[in-house]
């Protein structure tokens, strides 16, 4: 593992896509149908198209050079702003580039990504994406609003990228799926054997209680109008519930409560069970991250986790199940 470093980058090194300035902590503000007029930004390129392919958070759901396809990890996506900037996330390394887009073509222009160590399978993506998305590609879009797919294919054929949108995940009814440990600015792959093994939910069991009794200090509870807006606005700014899921061996629960950008986690209860030295590693790890109060960082289908010491983790939306509505905006 090493420290993330930003380096410039050429056409045949790592990956090929994406200003990481243009990548934050919502999908882009575009509506998703394209721009019909070109803009120009100082270090961006351009934009003059109707394909609906910027404002749009692609998921790479294959990556297909020479017929061989390979399989990109849960959280990785691309991002094109309409200044002709855009961002990728390959699960390991984050990228940037200038691209161009006129019609139905997209030209990738210079490059710029962060240097961190990774295992050889998402070295092995990052290869393929690298030789798929360079120079001209041509961009195919189907489907309709939330349901679109992207195809970008090389002038020659060889290779093509297979995109899909995908609609943002909440905090809460998500099953969070942990996918990286990170402290400060390093990030580490999982202990080998343990991907999929730890993994939580954020369930809002006792959000409406929580709203009334925020409701009463907000609303005074002298006046029925008053109270009630008193509690909608307290159900906003605070959410109480149920952490739970897998620490990497034992299941586990604890009371949470979301306030602006902070998880405040109670006391966890868990099974004792022992497993094998990778998996009661990663517990260790993963439980010293949920106790306390950690700040949280929500990007699209990523989950970044904090805590005030720096130890965090990186998590993947593993699947979306309902919710009542959605967590509270990050301030």
């Amino acid at each position: 593992m090493r420290k993330q470093q930003i380096i410039p980058v050429t056409a045949v090194t790592t990956v090929a896509l994406l200003s990481l300035a243009a990548c934050g902590t919502e999908s882009g503000s575009g509506s998703g149908s394209g721009a019909s007029a070109s803009k120009q930004g100082k270090g961006s390129g351009s934009v003059r198209t109707d394909l609906p392919l910027t404002g749009v958070r692609w998921s790479v759901d294959s990556v297909t050079v020479d017929g061989e396809k390979a399989v990109p990890p849960a959280d990785a996506s691309v991002e094109i702003d309409d200044r002709g900037r855009a961002s990728a996330r390959t699960g390991c390394n984050s990228i940037g580039a200038k691209v161009t887009v006129d019609g139905d073509t997209v030209t990738v222009g210079d490059k710029r990504t962060t240097e961190i160590g990774c295992e050889k399978e998402l070295q092995d993506f990052e290869k393929a994406l690298n030789g798929a998305f360079s120079g001209k590609l041509t961009a195919k879009v189907q489907g309709e609003a939330k349901d679109r797919r992207l195809t970008l294919t090389t002038s020659d054929g060889a290779a093509t990228i297979a995109l899909s949108s995908q609609p943002d995940s909440s905090l809460i009814g998500t099953k969070w799926s942990v996918s990286a440990l990170t402290d400060g600015d390093v990030a580490a792959s999982l202990p080998r054997g343990t991907d999929g093994k730890a993994y939580f939910t954020f369930s809002e069991q006792a959000g409406k209680e929580a709203g009334k009794e925020a409701g009463k200090e907000a609303g005074g509870g002298t006046d029925k109008a008053e109270g009630a807006k008193g509690e909608t606005e307290g159900a906003k700014d605070k959410t109480e519930g149920t952490l739970k899921g897998n620490l990497g061996c034992n299941r586990f629960s604890a009371p949470a409560t979301v306030s602006g950008p902070t998880i405040s986690v109670g006391r966890i209860v868990s099974t004792r069970m022992s497993c094998a030295e990778p998996e009661m590693k990663l517990e260790q790890q993963v439980r010293k991250v949920l106790e306390g109060q950690i700040t949280y960082e929500l990007r699209h289908r990523s989950l970044t986790l904090e805590t005030e010491g720096g130890q965090g983790l990186d998590a993947v939306a593993a699947s979306q199940e309902p919710s009542g509505r959605a967590a509270p905006p990050r301030a």
